[in-house]
């Protein structure tokens, strides 16, 4: 049950219709990984926290570097050359003491990839490069478990949600196959502060509507986000059925 000290904390939250009592106990009994806790991390981290998401598990090998202070808000000055997840963690301590914290501050293997996938129920990408997309891609499908995914790079944001439980829905393979060998990172090619605060916050939103049971998630269906004009557009995405990481999985 919830406590009177947690029903007053999440109060504005509960008197929501589509979340009420119900939804916030199946928060507080959720767990979640995040992948990564820079640009996009940050805001997942800090709003799921906040929202009562009872088990983050937050997975990064990197520090912090003065250069991330710009966009990766769950850090400050004083945290430059800590490592990534005890400066989240000290953060998100603070905002909810409820909130159970699991570190992963080493890169994930195969294995290691694989085991803190099964732990928890849903995933969020919020990694910085193709190959480890491409691998916390295929765990989720392995494990069956919903993976978002975020990305940002310049003035340009995309978000999707794939959810390899259902029939219908693509997995990150589908859409991106390969990649391309030319990707650029942020630090290459730059990024402004808040479209990465923009896509996390809707990463966040996602993961809420999926754990507490509410909305329509953004299954099957590409966000884009220009940030120069301020349009959003969405595309339709379609499963692969001869995709090589899901395409057997529904077969």
């Amino acid at each position: 049950m919830l406590t009177d000290q947690e029903l007053l904390r999440y109060s504005r939250q509960i008197l929501l219709q589509h979340v009420d009592i119900e939804g916030q106990l199946r928060l507080k009994q959720s767990r979640a990984l995040i992948v990564g806790l820079g640009g996009l991390g940050a805001p997942v981290a800090l709003y799921l926290a906040a929202a009562g998401v009872g088990e983050l598990h937050l997975a990064d090998f990197d520090t912090v570097d003065l250069t991330n202070l710009q966009r990766q808000i769950i850090h400050d000055t004083d945290s430059v050359g800590q490592t990534k997840v005890d400066s989240a963690m000290g953060r998100l301590r603070a905002i909810n003491p409820d909130v159970t914290l699991v570190a992963h501050r080493a890169a994930l293997d195969a294995d290691s990839l694989a085991a803190a996938v099964n732990a928890v129920d849903l995933v969020l990408d919020c990694s910085d490069n193709f190959s480890t997309r491409e691998a916390v891609n295929a765990a989720c499908v392995t494990a069956g478990k919903p993976l978002i995914s975020g990305a940002a790079i310049r003035l340009e944001g995309q978000l999707s949600v794939f959810d390899s439980r259902r029939a219908d829905s693509p997995c990150y393979h589908c859409l991106y196959g390969h990649g391309s060998d030319t990707e650029l990172t942020c630090s290459e090619a730059g990024v402004v502060g808040p479209l990465v605060g923009v896509v996390g916050s809707l990463q966040a939103l996602e993961a809420l509507k999926l754990l507490a049971g509410f909305g329509e998630p953004l299954v099957g269906r590409l966000l884009l986000i220009d940030a120069l004009t301020t349009r959003f557009r969405e595309l339709r995405v379609k499963r692969d059925p001869g995709c090589s990481v899901c395409g057997t999985q529904h077969g």
